[in-house]
Parts: structure tokens; C-alpha cells; sequence
């Protein structure tokens, strides 16, 4: 070679290098043609060294680099510094972490399946509201019943569980609107009413019954704002929990029990069927739908950091029990976040939900209402720990969905295209709504201002669905909830119509039950009756009615 040529050639390279460097100022973007013609031949590298170190120096880091078959690896960072790199769908299903196997054991615990009986659903149910529960009402209720009726009135727990037994069955029979008059009809009530337990006794007890003494309420109430009825709720979730271990996918959501009770801490969310209520947190088992932990909303909490939010703090306190086993969390895009499945990565626990495009932690496109993805498509990054799934699912709408469960991302076979992870969240994000609407099928729920009892026609739906579980998979036994019910009634009541069976009978009272009327005795202050003086024949109250029979001071 001419030493002219020898000596010109460095300088046509480093003219090259030169140009290339004010292209990469500009566009910030080399093809990889653009990128190879820098080094055109190796007897030179250590003449270009320098060069080359101030071509990709300063832009390495940002270079995006373009394929000539028009593929991207496109690399975006956040507004917090997030760093995301796109990714393409995997041919294999997605594969979990190592540790994100379930070794764990489901369904009910030995303790449940040596407790319950094939043939007796109140067995099931004995271990959700044990004894401890109802002699802790009995005792309150009690002390309420004597301050209002007098000294002599008393519960037992025969009776209780009687009274019990009408509320499941008047939600067995869809009558939570019918008033009570037509269920102790003659004509047209059913005679379950009427031979369990007389009216008067069962509005009795639904006007005494309380879940605390009254003299201690004030002190407690001030580190509890929901000590009027925490005790009984403490008890049933942990009975709850002591009768099943959940499987390996749970769902975290929020339950509105409707009601326009007196209360500080009545919700309004205008997204519900019913637009007022007492706010629950819920943690349910996907499979089942059994419930498995649960709180209620009472406003701002004292034990909550304040660097973490609501958000945080709600799923990690339901899901601490069942941490560190490999389990997933499925949650909506009210609760899900990049730190919260950092949180559960730490406890070996994944996390699968939809999220708001106004995260700091995500990427430029999720955020961009305007794009040009076509309908049915899918955009997927990936981070260090989680992976995002951009679903164009409706023309002016997409779904962002985040997963630390899922490490590769296919793409499923159907006429929308769904991906992997937008499939999975379909299976697995109906725990709590469907125990919801269950519950609500045949609620006991009654008319009431007292937010209290409110909270105790909650805790008995929920408690029968969660026996009814437990004594469909221990016993094997095929039962539908509607006849689980109807058979509990029966349960129930059946030891307190023994006690009145085996009472010596008492002078029969002649009743009118579809009609009360005034008393027209005189001897009390206009009180309504159903009951007819045997003698006169007119209508006469307690205090106009002589001890022994029923016959009126006039006619006595």
C-alpha cells in the first residue's frame, strides 16, 4: 500500500468517527450498519481507539440500538427512575420463582374434620360461633334485657340459638323484606315461625341483644372505635382461621355491607349496588371462597406508619398469616403497586393485579391515553422484579396489569389475543365478589339503626357460608347452601321446642296475629294488643290482663 494512502487513512477515520459522534448528539440512534462501518478493519483499532471511546462513551447507557429488521429493544425509565426494558412474549407459559412453589396443605384443618359430622351441619357451624361467642352475648344481652324488661327476664343459649334459627331462615326464604307479621301468620306463614319461638319474644330479643357492657363501653372506646362488637368479630375471624388453610392463590378486596345505620364510619362509594354501608376489608380463598381474614374500615389508623399507605398496610396485615409459602396475592388496581410487591416478594409471597396509570414507577407509553396499538394487541416490560402488561382490550382503553409471579409472558390463542397474565387475573380476582354476593343471597339482614347488630347479621353470613364450606369438604357431601340453611334452622331450634314441649302447659291466650289493635280495657295507656279477653271478648294488653287466665279487670 502507498504510503499516501498509509498516511490519509487515520484521518478519513477519524473524519468518519467525527461525523458519526454529531449524528448520535442529534438523534441519540445508530443502525447497526452505521455501528459497524465505524470499524473498518482490524489493522487500525489502535489508531481509533480514542475515537471510538468518544462515540459511545457518554451515549452507551441510552443508545438505543435498531435492527434493520425493524425490531425494538427499547429501554424506558420512569419518573421515579424506574428502569424498564421491553420484552417479548415468551412460546412457554410463564414460569413462577423457585420459591413460588405452594408446599402447603388446603382445606379444612385436622381440627375441623375431627369436630364435624356427616349428617349434622351444626357441627360445622359450632366451630365458627362457639360457645365462647355466644355466652359472651348471652351475658351482655342479659344484662341489657333486665335494665329494660325487668329483673326476672332471661336468655339461655337454647334460646338464643333459636332466635339464630329464624334469622337463617328468613334468609333462606329471600323474606328480608317481608315483615315479620307475615311469617307468623296462620295463613300465610310458613309454621316453622310460629312453632319455634312466639313473635313477641323473638322482637324481644332482637330490641336487648348487645355484644358489650354498656359500663365499660366509654373507656374502651377510646382506644377502639369498634368496641361495641370487636369481640365477637376478633373471635370469628380467628375461628375462622384455626378451621382452614387456604390454597395457593388468594384475593384481597374490599366488601360494602348496606346499611344507613347510625355510625361514624359509614361509607359512601357510588360504584356500589348499594351506595351506603360499613366498608370490610376481606381476604378470601380463590378456590373456595372461603373467608380467611378480614378488618373493617373505621377511618384513620393510630397503628398505621405514616410513610406507609393505606393501601400497603391493609394487604400486608391480611396476608401475614400466610406468608412465606409460596402463595399469590391477587388484588385490583386500588391496592396494587411496585413497593407493595417488593413487600411480598421479601415474604415469598407474588403478587398479581391491575394498576392506575398515574404510578410514578411506570413507563411513558402506560401512561399515553392516545397510541397507536391496535385492538387486541400487547405491549410487555419487564423490571427487576415485576413484569407490566399493556392490553389493548377496547378502542380508547387499556389494561395495565402488574405481576411478580409471572418471569416470561405468552400470549394465549383465542379471538382477543389475551395475554398469560390478563387470563390469570380473570381466574383469580373474584374471590371476595363472589363470597359477597353469596352472602348477600340469603342475608339475615334485618331493619336496624343500631350499626352494632348491623355488623352481627355480617358476621352470621359470613359464618354460615364459611361452615357450609367446611362441611361440604369434609364430609364430602353434596348440599346446596339454600338446604344447608333450611337444615341449620332446624338444628338450632330443635333443643329449645323440646324445653317448651316438656313446660307445664299455660292458660291459652287467643291470639289475633294479622291485627293489633288498642287496648279497650282502659287500665293502661293506649297500648296495642293482639290478644282477646276470653270473657268480654275485646281487645286487652299485659297490664290490663289478669295473671292467671285471660280475662280483663272488668270481667274479673
Amino acid at each position: 500500500m502507498p504510503k499516501q494512502l498509509r498516511s490519509r487513512l487515520p484521518e478519513e477515520i477519524s473524519n468518519i468517527t467525527r461525523e458519526n459522534v454529531s449524528i448520535s448528539e442529534n438523534e441519540e440512534v445508530f443502525t447497526e450498519s452505521e455501528v459497524s462501518s465505524v470499524h473498518i478493519s482490524s489493522d487500525y483499532e489502535s489508531d481509533t481507539d480514542e475515537e471510538n471511546d468518544l462515540c459511545f462513551s457518554s451515549k452507551r447507557k441510552r443508545m438505543m440500538v435498531v435492527s434493520e429488521d425493524d425490531h425494538e429493544d427499547e429501554t424506558e425509565i420512569a419518573l421515579d427512575g424506574t428502569v424498564w426494558h421491553k420484552m417479548m412474549p415468551g412460546e412457554t407459559p410463564g414460569r413462577v420463582s423457585s420459591f413460588n412453589i405452594f408446599k402447603g396443605v388446603s382445606g379444612p384443618t385436622g381440627y375441623a374434620k375431627r369436630n364435624i359430622m356427616k349428617g349434622n351441619v351444626s357441627s360445622s357451624f359450632s366451630l365458627i360461633l362457639n360457645n365462647s361467642i355466644l355466652n359472651n352475648i348471652i351475658s351482655c344481652t342479659v344484662i341489657e334485657g333486665r335494665r329494660v324488661f325487668g329483673s326476672d327476664w332471661c336468655l339461655t343459649k337454647a334460646k338464643l340459638n333459636a332466635f339464630i334459627a329464624i334469622l337463617y331462615a328468613r334468609g333462606a326464604y329471600e323474606a328480608k323484606n317481608l315483615k315479620l307479621s307475615y311469617l307468623w301468620s296462620k295463613k300465610w306463614g310458613p309454621a316453622f315461625f310460629s312453632e319455634t319461638m312466639c313473635r313477641n319474644d323473638f322482637t324481644d330479643i332482637l330490641r336487648v341483644i348487645r355484644f358489650d357492657q354498656r359500663s365499660q363501653r366509654s373507656q374502651r372506646l377510646v382506644s377502639d372505635k369498634f368496641a361495641l362488637i370487636s369481640t365477637i368479630w376478633n373471635a370469628f375471624i380467628l375461628n375462622s382461621q384455626d378451621c382452614y388453610k387456604p390454597g395457593v392463590n388468594i384475593t384481597i378486596d374490599e366488601q360494602l355491607f348496606p346499611t344507613k345505620a347510625r355510625c361514624r364510619f359509614t361509607q359512601y362509594m357510588r360504584n356500589k349496588p348499594s351506595k351506603f354501608g360499613i366498608k370490610f376489608w376481606l381476604a378470601s380463598d380463590v378456590s373456595s371462597k372461603y373467608i380467611i381474614n378480614g378488618s373493617p374500615y373505621l377511618g384513620k389508623d393510630e397503628t398505621r406508619q405514616s410513610f406507609t399507605p393505606l393501601t400497603e398496610h391493609v394487604v400486608l396485615k391480611l396476608i401475614e398469616p400466610y406468608t412465606g409459602c409460596g402463595r399469590n396475592v391477587t388484588t385490583d388496581n386500588f391496592f396494587t403497586s411496585a413497593a407493595l410487591a417488593s413487600k411480598l416478594l421479601e415474604k415469598k409471597t407474588t403478587l398479581v393485579g391491575t394498576i392506575r396509570g398515574n404510578k410514578k414507577n411506570l413507563p411513558l407509553f402506560a401512561k399515553q391515553k392516545r397510541d397507536n396499538m391496535p385492538l387486541y394487541s400487547t405491549v410487555l416490560y419487564k423490571s427487576k422484579q415485576c413484569t407490566l402488561t399493556i392490553y389493548k382490550s377496547k378502542p380508547k382503553k387499556k389494561v395495565l396489569l402488574l405481576s411478580s409471579m409471572h418471569t416470561s409472558i405468552s400470549i394465549l390463542n383465542g379471538k382477543k389475543n389475551l395475554p398469560e397474565t390478563i387470563a390469570f387475573y380473570n381466574e383469580t380476582k373474584c374471590g371476595v365478589d363472589i363470597t359477597d354476593q353469596m352472602a348477600r343471597k340469603y342475608s339475615v339482614k334485618c331493619g336496624s339503626r343500631r350499626w352494632s347488630l348491623q355488623v352481627f347479621f355480617n358476621i352470621l353470613d359470613l359464618a354460615a357460608l364459611n361452615a357450609w364450606v367446611l362441611y361440604k369438604e369434609t364430609t364430602g357431601e353434596k348440599i346446596t347452601r339454600k338446604d344447608y340453611l333450611f337444615q341449620l334452622s332446624e338444628e338450632l331450634a330443635v333443643e329449645y321446642k323440646i324445653g317448651l314441649s316438656s313446660q307445664p302447659s299455660q292458660p291459652s291466650h287467643e291470639r289475633n296475629t294479622e291485627v293489633r289493635k288498642w287496648c279497650q280495657i282502659g287500665f293502661c295507656k293506649n297500648n296495642k294488643t293482639s290478644v282477646i279477653c276470653n270473657g268480654c271478648k275485646k281487645y286487652v294488653c299485659g297490664k290490663c290482663t289478669l295473671q292467671k287466665t285471660t280475662i280483663c279487670k272488668k270481667c274479673g
